[in-house]
């Protein structure tokens, strides 16, 4: 196991929020012309692969009881569709941007995610 990947594997996002690498851009335009730094950052639109998902959105305690007891019973959510491996297309300006080991990751909540792209889908041709 690659020594960064199991550095970010001690991360724990939480709530309703997912980490993810950017996809490299191209500093390129398609004619040819060469872009400056930073100028990919300023679209609207981003996609990049998740590594890490929270655990979601926490679900309503049983109310019957008084609300500041302490309850022994575990925090239960409803889990996020992102899971790790998707490439994510997202709203750029709702992520926030952190470095870890000279590499960009974004967080990113779940209402910001626009699609999800997913390899194995568990459908088969038949």
């Amino acid at each position: 196991m690659n020594l960064k990947l199991k550095n970010i594997q001690k991360f724990m996002v939480v709530g309703d929020r997912v980490l993810i690498r950017p996809e490299e851009d191209s500093n390129k335009t398609s004619s040819g012309l060469f872009l400056p730094p930073g100028v990919s950052e300023k679209e609207k639109i981003q996609s990049g692969y998740v590594i890490k998902a929270g655990p979601g959105y926490p679900t309503a305690t049983n109310i019957e009881d008084e609300p500041w007891k302490e309850s022994k019973e575990p925090v239960k959510y409803i889990p996020l569709q992102a899971k790790e491996g998707d490439l994510a297309i997202f709203l750029r300006k709702e992520a926030f941007e952190i470095e870890f080991e000279k590499e960009k990751f974004l967080i990113v909540p779940q209402s910001a995610i626009l699609l999800l792209i997913r390899n194995d889908l568990g459908l088969s041709d038949e």
